[in-house]
């Protein structure tokens, strides 16, 4: 559905639409708005909303109006008009009329439809998708496109793409101030993870359009990997919702896992250019190569007041993760609501010491029981710090952000999902 409303008024009815305005701020806070010049300085002024002001009316403001009518980007059009004085250089209701009933958008000419309108519109859900059109080995434009055409029909959605300028968190913050009821992110875990950082605590849901290489996060939730983003889309519209644990890792946010050593390692290998080329298989390619070069390295993790010691090729905190998150399934099945951190600890000597314990991470984790492996440590904890000599590559949430010494932090219940239901 279109996300824009228009406001025009006769002369005599700018403090009838501006009042009307005020009084219903908070729903068209959540809108886009835009009226003809004067009108919209009066509400601007009296409402403290922020209007774009087109051309006055005499000038052809009600035009351009129309024409956004025209071109599918209104929703309503609320013209208050004067019906017994109105003057011959205010705007015509004959244009504004015509599109309005050509392109089937509601149309009020008083305040008693107007109050109909907003009644109306309050019971819609506007829903804010942050889009980044980089992510995945799909026809963006096509991806998009599609995602609107399952939406649109049900919900009020406002689209925001993420360029190399505007990251997520800056679009989140503005559909956040807008009022958004529902959040959508489409993209990889990156996007996901940084749409859902700018969220914690806020309450708004999250919906996930997962369209990344490894969709991790979209995995772990339960959304199925078949036709992921029809099933994405379908799981939103349900409206079924999950309280989730996030965490803090060095005070970004995380949602998924920490990574120290290995696992940061192979992901620093798999290029972009990899990923497009191969999709998930760059990983275990990457993986593959690591496993001749990837060292011991000493590590101290501090968790519960305690402190311990350990040799590790990797070490891996999570917060929610897939069974194919291998090195994170030191106890079969990471949960993400029970208000900690599922910490792994792995070690070996050979490559086929390596392989075998991670083929029995990956057993455990398809039976969701953990099996004794002398070469894993298993641990939960609310908040632990890890340091490693020498210092380690760190990745969270797929993302290289630099090497330790770590701090990590669960947030229970910090993360409103829609899920399946």
């Amino acid at each position: 559905m279109p996300t824009t409303i228009a406001l025009i008024a006769h002369d005599a009815k700018k403090e009838e639409i501006a009042s009307f305005a005020a009084q219903h701020a908070p729903l068209l806070k959540r809108y886009r708005l835009i009226a003809t010049d004067t009108t919209g300085q009066r509400i601007q002024d009296v409402a403290g909303l922020v209007v774009e002001r087109k051309l006055s009316g005499p000038m052809g403001g009600d035009a351009q109006i129309a024409a956004e009518v025209v071109a599918g980007t209104v929703v309503a059009v609320i013209f208050l008009v004067d019906a017994l004085y109105a003057q011959p250089h205010e705007p015509g209701l004959q244009v504004i009329s015509r599109v309005c009933n050509v392109h089937n958008v509601l149309l009020a000419t008083n305040l008693i439809t107007a109050e109909a309108i907003a009644a109306r519109l309050a019971k819609t859900l506007v829903a804010h998708l942050i889009y980044n059109p980089v992510s995945g080995q799909g026809n963006a434009e096509q991806d998009l496109s599609f995602i609107q055409q399952m939406l649109e029909p049900h919900l009020h959605l406002e689209v925001h793409e993420t360029t190399s300028d505007v990251g997520a968190e800056e679009l989140v913050k503005e559909a956040i101030t807008a009022d958004a009821d529902i959040v959508i992110a489409s993209g990889g875990d990156g996007t996901v993870s940084a749409v859902a950082g700018a969220l914690i605590g806020s309450g708004i849901p999250l919906g996930i359009i997962p369209r990344g290489t490894a969709n991790a996060f979209a995995v772990a939730l339960g959304i199925p990997r078949l036709l992921p983003i029809r099933n994405a889309c379908q799981i939103i519209l349900a409206g079924h919702t999950k309280q989730v644990d996030v965490a803090r890792c060095n005070g970004m946010p995380m949602i998924l896992l920490a990574g120290v050593g290995y696992e940061a390692e192979m992901v620093e290998r798999a290029s972009r250019e990899l990923k497009d080329q191969w999709g998930a298989m760059a990983y275990l390619m990457a993986g593959w190569q690591l496993l001749d070069e990837q060292g011991q390295f000493d590590a101290e993790i501090e968790a519960e007041g305690e402190v311990h010691q350990f040799q590790a090729n990797a070490i891996t905190i999570a917060n929610a993760a897939p069974p194919t998150s291998v090195l994170a399934q030191g106890a079969g099945e990471v949960l993400f609501d029970d208000g900690l951190l599922d910490v792994t600890i792995a070690t070996a000597e050979t490559k086929l010491q390596a392989v075998t314990t991670m083929l029995t991470m990956l057993g455990s984790a398809l039976v969701k029981g953990g099996r004794q492996n002398q070469n894993v440590v298993h641990g939960r904890a609310r908040k632990l710090k890890v340091k490693t000599n020498p210092p380690q590559k760190v990745v969270v949430d797929g993302e290289i952000v630099g090497t330790t010494p770590i701090e990590v932090e669960c947030i229970p219940d910090g993360l409103t999902v829609l899920v399946p239901g």
